[in-house]
């Protein structure tokens, strides 16, 4: 990576400005956003008509800016998630446009907004106040919150209607862990009715209320491959669109309510699509290949035919554009930030697929599998430059999630570092379909780690430039599970591992995480710990630590609530029983990282963990054809 001689290049690719969580304001006039360009994530207000850009906020947002924003509905104030040091228990505060910050909507457990009242006097927000998951209707100017939903499963993506008299939401209330429903009921949670869109075992989900208040934009994946609909509340009847070639997701209606915003997955890449509600003729939007998307918090209109929208790929930085839907023309609306880099100095990604029957070469592993599908599994391999170069297997994590052509803070710092990097979108990724997802249920730990391994083996071979004997499996969250999990499983394919807020006992993990990963991701994928013992037992890390046979590193933020710090302090206290050394010249090292949870976008705290990064690969793998410093 080509920087001036004197730069420091962590702190140069820490410290580069990110724009996260646009959304356009009711009128349409303005875009609200997260930007750390002063050093620390602030909200910022972006004026469509001036382009002048107004820091509304002054150190009352979170320094993390995983959490979304949402426009207040006269567009004169913000919502915003408010935790503690990044441990996810929100409260919902409100930031008005001279700075005036106040608490709205304070319990217990995680609270996240779902969406804002049309009348402007009502919230829906999600809350795990009582254990579970569940729709509270706050009314903003009594300051009363009222429970609207009572579900053992977890509910998500309440929406309002536009006359406020009815609720969308989804849930599941089948014995099919699988299984996700769209209901609609009264606003105050009565006369619930499952609108019955999918087949069971399929997921269906509501996406936005048309202007009408008759019609719902709604997603759902029975024929495989996720789909757009538009269901009549009248008739009880569903309109999909697309021709079903590649998976979709609805975002929302446009302001007149003519047109559909959606995002297509294709190969490694996210694409805007836009439907006519009437004709159903659809199109991608004319952008290069990378990621696409409308941000996360509903309408992204600015007018009838203008929306805004985010790109990036893997060489350039997220941009906040303007596009026309009429004339297919856009307009940069923010500029990326690239401090002293260019785009050309940044490890570009190449798309290749692996043939993988979830058993790799090698033939050491940890638990046996019975014979397994093959799939054609895709990835990313982004070139350092360095001959001969190391190589890092870098798995997602999720497990639901996939890795796409969009810029990659951190694969851009390992590249710095002189490490290639393999990205797997392994069995149980999103953007195939629901088979392939569900391939991964009762088989956490299994055929998608055998592809993990599979595309390393076979990158190493098909790419002689890269070295086989420096070879580093990294990851976090359910990637920091894979880092664990690959370094028991197959120990002789790495030199050294790094897990970072992973699991590593799965039913300390089922009896400590928040209830709603506990029922929508443990019991979807492995039952519970009652029903599937064995299963629990024998695809955690923690009890097959006597293979580990490479420096591992395990890092863990404190206040973690998605993956508890327990998981990384029962792996270190086996590791010890187990009788290996803990330090820079042992078997393993262990950091703890404070004031912070599962990971963070904050500058400073990036910054520690690069640096943390570089000290142990330096160390224990080194960049260059030299022995690490300590062997």
């Amino acid at each position: 990576m080509e920087a001036p001689a004197d730069t420091d290049v962590l702190e140069a690719l820490a410290t580069l400005p990110t724009l996260a969580h646009p959304t356009v304001s009711p009128d349409g006039s303005e875009v609200a956003f997260y930007y750390d360009v002063t050093g620390r994530n602030e909200l910022h207000v972006l004026d469509l008509e001036t382009g002048e850009i107004e820091q509304w906020s002054d150190g009352e947002v979170p320094r993390n800016a995983r959490w979304y924003v949402e426009w207040a509905a006269d567009g004169d104030a913000v919502y915003f998630h408010l935790d503690e040091d990044g441990d996810e228990q929100n409260d919902v505060h409100r930031i008005s446009r001279d700075g005036d910050v106040e608490p709205v909507v304070e319990m217990d457990g995680q609270v996240a907004v779902h969406d804002v009242g049309d009348d402007g006097e009502t919230l829906l927000v999600g809350s795990s106040r009582d254990g579970q998951m569940n729709v509270y209707r706050h009314d903003l100017a009594a300051g009363e919150t009222t429970k609207i939903t009572n579900h053992d499963r977890a509910v998500w993506g309440s929406h309002l209607s536009p006359d406020g008299d009815r609720v969308a939401y989804s849930t599941n209330e089948s014995d099919d862990y699988d299984n996700r429903d769209v209901f609609v009921a009264a606003a105050d949670g009565s006369a619930a009715r499952n609108l019955e869109i999918g087949d069971t075992g399929a997921e269906s989900a509501p996406a936005d209320w048309h202007p009408d208040g008759d019609r719902l934009l709604v997603s759902d994946n029975t024929p495989d491959l996720g789909r757009v609909g538009v269901y009549d509340l009248d008739a009880d009847d569903v309109t999909w669109f697309g021709d079903g070639e590649y998976e979709e997701a609805p975002q929302c209606f446009t302001e007149d309510g003519e047109r559909i915003l959606a995002t297509r997955s294709r190969d490694a890449v996210s694409v805007p699509v836009v439907y006519d509600v009437e004709s159903g003729e659809g199109r991608e939007l004319d952008l290069p290949d990378g990621v696409a998307g409308f941000g996360m918090a509903g309408d992204a209109s600015i007018s009838a035919t203008e929306v805004a929208l985010t790109h990036t790929t893997p060489t350039t930085r997220t941009e906040l554009l303007a596009y026309d839907l009429d004339a297919d023309e856009t307009e940069t609306l923010v500029e990326p930030e690239y401090g002293p880099f260019e785009p050309a100095d940044f490890a570009d990604a190449e798309y290749l697929t692996v043939e993988s029957d979830g058993v790799p070469g090698t033939d050491q592993h940890a638990v046996e599998h019975d014979p397994y599908e093959t799939f054609d599994i895709g990835a990313l391999l982004y070139d350092s430059g360095e001959r001969p170069s190391p190589l890092i297997v870098n798995p997602h994590g999720g497990p639901r999630a996939r890795d796409t052509k969009r810029f990659d803070l951190y694969t851009q710092v390992l590249a710095s570092m002189g490490f290639s990097v393999l990205k797997v979108n392994y069995r149980g990724s999103t953007g195939r379909g629901r088979e392939f997802v569900e391939e991964l249920i009762d088989d956490w730990g299994g055929a998608e780690q055998g592809d993990v391994a599979t595309a390393a083996e076979h990158v190493l071979v098909d790419r002689d430039w890269l070295d086989e004997d420096r070879v580093v499996v990294f990851g976090g969250s359910y990637g920091g599970y894979s880092a664990y999990w690959q370094a028991v499983q197959y120990p002789d394919l790495y030199d050294a591992s790094v897990a970072w807020i992973g699991l590593t006992d799965l039913e300390d993990m089922y009896e400590n995480t928040m209830p709603h990963f506990r029922t929508e991701l443990m019991e979807k994928y492995l039952g519970t710990p009652e029903a599937s013992p064995e299963l629990y037992a024998e695809r955690s890390p923690v009890n097959h630590v006597e293979n580990v046979d490479a420096p591992m590193f395990l890092v863990h933020g404190v206040n973690d609530r998605r993956v508890p710090v327990s998981q990384a302090r029962i792996f270190r206290d086996a590791l010890d029983d187990a009788g290996y050394d803990e330090g820079e010249r042992g078997d393993y090292e262990y950091e703890e990282l404070g004031e912070e949870g599962h990971a963070s976008s904050d500058q400073d705290q990036k910054l520690r963990m690069f640096r943390l990064l570089e000290d142990f690969l330096d160390r224990r793998v080194g960049t260059t054809v030299d022995a690490p410093a300590d062997d």
